[in-house]
């Protein structure tokens, strides 16, 4: 049996993957009002909780990559979403702090594999000019699991309670394993069921590019440090990443504080910022692959993360200057997220542009991790900096945008493969 096109009911596992790990770690933020009263907690008590998640997620990054590297996407996606789904399973049984910081600890340390895990399945499954656009298949994941996670949730929420809600998530995940093993047997020159004119598109060779081979070393990560590339990798990933999880973390809480939001209303709104999300990642992957077409990798990259950046920081600055009412603030959001995933996809795929063979996904974990660590430090500011308005943090973030552009351009001078 031969379909045509297989790599892309390969990367549409992954962003269904990718849905179900939004509704997993969304479902906190989501439920949190009544989670909060239900088990006498606070909001320090929150960022204390999604600091734990964030840790070992940047934790879970570091371990995933050279995980990936070494028993392959196939295997490594089962592993991660086997674990998360049971951390969210177990979420029934919290009583507290602690036991909902463990269990937050263990989500957060097996969704981070979802990444480098999509940026080395994407490196092995399409040519170098379609892994932008795959990139963006597989962001527009993580919006479409925002964009369906509040209404889903808060509607579980209303039936069966916080506790059950968490258990109904978990489960989607074990189900995701059996299609998962079932379409992808093997990598695209072994497997069955894919057509030779496919094969020989994916593996096709390019100027300077090197498409990955079972004889590729795997590059320790010091090694991979020596290079100022990789620097720039780490950079724009501490930079950018904030920026969208500020809004993942916060905004159901923001608008619970700012506006009185409850659960229900935080469930049929708060999905709507995600819709510009899932836009901004299709529309970075074609961007790139239309100035790939008459310019350079690294051109067309840098071009797409500028104007993404230059969206971000438009909308951050309005909605600060212009946001008086919940609706108003929600459709500056909208724009804000477009512009993040619009950079996201194309910095995500750097790695693959720098590296190739067995070293794509530690790269790419590494960048994850230390981009975690900025939201750590961003989520202990939250409560500190935002007792009287949100608006310094506002301001943080509309900075940290043109310094992501400015780190790329410094330390990367060519977006090319490095020796």
């Amino acid at each position: 049996m031969k379909i045509k096109g297989l790599r892309w009911y390969i990367i549409s596992l992954v962003c269904l993957a990718t849905i179900i790990n939004y509704i997993d770690r969304s479902a906190l933020s989501i439920m949190w009002p009544a989670i909060e009263s239900d088990l006498g907690m606070t909001e320090e008590d929150y960022a204390w909780i999604i600091n734990i998640f964030t840790v070992f997620y940047a934790i879970g990054k570091f371990v995933s990559g050279p995980l990936y590297d070494k028993i392959g996407t196939k295997l490594g996606f089962v592993v991660s979403i086997f674990f998360w789904s049971l951390a969210s399973v177990l979420h029934f049984f919290a009583r507290g702090v602690t036991s909902l910081g463990i269990f937050r600890g263990v989500l957060g340390v097996a969704e981070a594999g979802n990444w480098p895990g999509a940026v080395k399945n994407n490196a092995e499954w399409f040519p170098i000019k379609e892994r932008a656009i795959a990139q963006g298949l597989f962001n527009a994941g993580a919006a479409i699991g925002s964009i369906v996670a509040a209404p889903t949730i808060s509607t579980l929420f209303e039936g069966y309670g916080w506790r059950v809600t968490f258990v109904i998530a978990g489960v989607l995940g074990f189900i995701w394993i059996i299609p998962w093993l079932l379409v992808n047997k093997k990598q695209p020159k072994d497997h069955p069921w894919i057509t030779d004119e496919e094969k020989d598109h994916i593996l096709q060779r390019e100027p300077d590019y090197a498409v990955e081979s079972t004889e590729d070393k795997t590059i320790g990560l010091m090694k991979i440090l020596q290079h100022k590339e990789a620097w720039g990798v780490l950079a724009t990933r501490f930079f950018i990443e904030p920026i969208w999880w500020l809004f993942v973390f916060w905004m159901p809480i923001y608008l619970n504080t700012e506006y009185g939001f409850s659960v229900k209303e935080i469930g049929y709104s708060a999905w709507f910022p995600y819709v510009g999300a899932a836009l901004g990642s299709i529309a970075g992957g074609w961007a790139a692959k239309v100035f790939m077409a008459k310019k350079s990798v690294d051109k067309a990259r840098k071009r797409v993360v500028a104007i993404g950046a230059a969206i971000i920081f438009l909308g951050i600055v309005s909605a600060i200057l212009f946001a008086k009412s919940a609706e108003v603030f929600l459709g500056f959001v909208f724009i804000v997220l477009f512009g993040f995933q619009f950079v996201i996809s194309n910095l995500q795929t750097i790695p693959s542009d720098l590296l190739s063979g067995k070293s794509v996904g530690s790269l790419a974990g590494l960048g994850g991790a230390i981009g975690a660590v900025s939201v750590m430090i961003m989520n202990w500011l939250i409560p500190v900096i935002t007792k009287e308005s949100y608006t310094p943090a506002f301001i943080i973030l509309a900075v940290l945008a043109p310094l992501c552009v400015i780190s790329l351009n410094l330390l990367i001078k060519e977006i090319k493969p490095i020796a």
